[in-house]
């Protein structure tokens, strides 16, 4: 399509958006920069009032990274107008800005005063909207364009109604679809979401809990306080990968708890004995219900809820509704325990030189993935955002490192949890096990269709599942000294929570490992933070019920848009 015939399709085109979704698409645009900007605002002010010096100084970096995450935001909103008449509201919204004359993307001048009259119109917070609506209704019988848009000479489209006259010459693109050092920096950006969504939660919660929150010992409980949910949630994101949901988690870490407490306690028996035995009948409880999902082909959630019932009343009978404690020192050392120390001065040197180990490994291996990279000659991070990275992480797990050792050291629970995260994110990154059971979430018939056994992974998936609830069941165990019926209440949505929250898709094939624990930390620090802003655990409740709902709602909207629906 020529640029005349552009013009002559612009301009006699009536096909322009409703002022609806142009007011929507603006309050999108407009809301994040707000948003942006109260954050700054609000971590400033926090920090100022706080009356103590490191606060301050933490909530003045917050409040710089916030202006300057505003100011990169703008630009990118402007660039992406100029080069392809979006930005982030009118892509949600499918909506596409063009000039009226050609027909085409309206260049950066354009581009420039356009978005800053639309920054001006939603300024005031109510005038703003109530003006550019009344300007639009005004106009819907020609254009249907605000005044921005005529200053700009644009006019916006609604493209998902099939009229987008620069498709053909511009296609629909966006700046990660172009390459380059800004593909990778924003590519990285969206995969690490999650990691900065943990990381902004810290700030906020050490802004409002005035530096409460990253005290050592409570850094150290932080860990050990969630190390049950945090194992649950390695396997539940597995189940979750193939397509499946486990709600009888919670029961049967109950259950297997009470049978530790028989075993250890009422009968005797080492307390290694009688971790074994507990494992090994959480790997029972997992084969009976993996036999009536796989092969009775019952779905998941009815077996399991079945289970949540079965396992709830089994562990009344084994328990007789009574309490059994207390464990032996060995036992009770799995949930409260911490590696022995070497102190110098306040500080543990074998955490310390853990953490160096860690940072040492880490660094190794990202440069090795980054030059075998190279030599299959794909695509690599610029170095300066590499190493940067690198830095980041680095200095990520020294504080970490120090706070724990500037405590106890390293909890026993830590260590149970570090190894798992390393087990399980090798079988799900490389075996062929961990490839079966995202073909199977990706595709079932497919899967099936290429030989893979799905009944046996079904049923593979549901032992350990059973054997890591059963490990879970007897670190809360051994963290209480007690073994009691109400134990496990609610693990199982906390588990499918934090799953969820760390990315794993409502659908089935997509999810990682470490995606889940991030997810469960993140759970753990809101936890953490508003206890100790003394919220009720009502409104608690109701937060991260509303953290999930967020969490799944944008899985679902970039599936959507990747999809391009």
């Amino acid at each position: 399509m020529t640029d005349t015939q552009h013009a002559t399709h612009a301009s006699t085109t009536t096909d322009a958006a409703p002022a609806n979704k142009r007011l929507a698409a603006g309050a999108i645009d407009a809301g994040i920069a707000l948003l942006l900007l109260v954050f700054a605002g609000s971590a400033y002010y926090l920090g100022y009032t706080s009356g103590d010096l490191t606060t301050y100084y933490l909530s003045l970096a917050v409040a710089v990274i916030a202006i300057g995450a505003f100011v990169a935001y703008a630009v990118y909103q402007v660039i992406q107008l100029a080069n392809t008449g979006y930005s982030i509201g009118k892509q949600t919204m499918g909506l596409r800005v063009l000039s009226v004359e050609t027909g085409l993307p309206i260049g950066l001048t354009k581009a420039i005063s356009r978005y800053a009259l639309l920054w001006v119109s939603w300024i005031i917070p109510v005038l703003g909207p109530l003006a550019f609506y009344a300007s639009a209704i005004v106009n819907e019988k020609g254009q249907s364009r605000g005044w921005h848009d005529k200053v700009a000479g644009s006019v916006v489209y609604d493209v998902r109604q099939g009229f987008d006259p620069a498709e053909a010459t511009v296609p629909t693109k966006t700046l990660r679809d172009r390459g380059g050092p800004v593909s990778h920096v924003l590519t990285d950006l969206s995969r690490n979401g999650i990691f900065l969504a943990l990381v902004g939660i810290i700030v906020l919660f050490t802004i409002l809990t005035k530096g409460v929150l990253i005290y050592p010992q409570n850094v150290s409980n932080l860990i050990v306080q969630n190390g049950y949910i945090l194992i649950l949630a390695i396997g539940m994101v597995m189940v979750i990968i193939a397509g499946h949901i486990d709600l009888s988690v919670g029961s049967v870490a109950a259950f297997t708890g009470a049978l530790s407490g028989v075993f250890v306690v009422r009968m005797g028996m080492d307390w290694w004995v009688g971790i074994l035995l507990t494992l090994l009948v959480g790997a029972a409880v997992g084969a009976w219900q993996g036999f009536w999902i796989a092969y009775v082909k019952i779905p998941a959630f009815i077996v399991t809820l079945a289970g949540m019932l079965i396992f709830r009343g089994l562990t009344l009978i084994v328990l007789a509704s009574s309490n059994i404690g207390s464990f032996p020192g060995d036992f009770r050392a799995i949930g409260n325990g911490f590696v022995p120390n070497v102190d110098v001065g306040s500080v543990d040197l074998i955490t310390l030189g853990v953490a160096a180990i860690a940072i040492v490994a880490m660094i190794v291996q990202q440069l090795r993935t980054r030059r075998a990279r190279t030599g299959y000659g794909q695509d690599t991070e610029p170095p300066a955002w590499f190493f940067a990275k690198l830095a980041l992480s680095a200095v990520g797990i020294g504080l970490f490192a120090f706070a724990l050792a500037s405590y106890k050291g390293i909890p026993v629970t830590l260590i149970v949890l570090g190894l798992l995260i390393v087990i399980y994110s090798t079988v799900t990154n490389r075996a062929v096990f961990g490839r079966h059971v995202y073909a199977i979430g990706g595709n079932r018939h497919a899967a099936e269709l290429s030989g893979i056994k799905t009944l046996k992974v079904d049923f593979l998936l549901f032992v350990n599942m059973g054997v890591l609830a059963a490990l879970a069941g007897v670190v809360f165990t051994a963290r209480l000294n007690l073994a009691g019926p109400a134990a496990g209440q609610g693990f199982e949505l906390e588990a499918i929570s934090a799953a969820f929250i760390g990315g794993a898709a409502v659908q089935g094939g997509v999810g990682t490992v470490v995606g889940a624990i991030l997810g469960g930390l993140i759970i753990g620090v809101i936890n953490n933070g508003m206890s100790i802003l003394g919220i009720g655990a009502d409104f608690q409740q109701a937060i991260k019920g509303l953290v999930l709902l967020l969490a799944v709602a944008f899985d679902v909207y970039n599936k959507r848009r990747t999809a391009g629906r």
